[in-house]
């Protein structure tokens, strides 16, 4: 049997930018695609800190270092600029694998910038 855990997140992420006019998707800096783990039209979980709402989209790369946080088409209604959000992806893992996985999480500042990249505690 395969479970899907937490695989990555980038916590606490401000939204830059909403553009509805587009046609779907989360534009994130390449930088923290690359730091947690994130590739081109990877799907992700957005929960919006601010309002608790939660979006499924997918990934595409904005320019490296820029910062910037972009929700597009129908997903721009869920995180407006100024908003945090927490940018989750997951992967399917074997039963055996479980017991060593530790999920990456890229904590960001106000300016979507890298504060600390670690993986995840256990808390039990």
């Amino acid at each position: 049997m395969q479970r899907q855990l937490l695989k990555s997140k980038i916590h606490r992420a401000t939204v830059t930018e909403s553009n509805r006019d587009y046609e779907g998707s989360i534009t994130i800096d390449e930088t923290l695609m690359k730091a947690a783990n994130l590739v081109q039209w990877e799907k992700v979980l957005v929960a919006n800190i601010d309002t608790g709402q939660r979006v499924e989209t997918y990934v595409i790369s904005g320019p490296e270092d820029s910062g910037v946080i972009c929700m597009n088409g129908g997903a721009a209604h869920y995180a407006k600029k100024g908003e945090k959000v927490i940018i989750m992806s997951f992967a399917r893992f074997d039963e055996m694998e479980i017991s060593d996985h530790r999920p990456l999480v890229i904590r960001v500042n106000a300016k979507n910038k890298i504060t600390s990249k670690e993986l995840e505690k256990c808390h039990i």
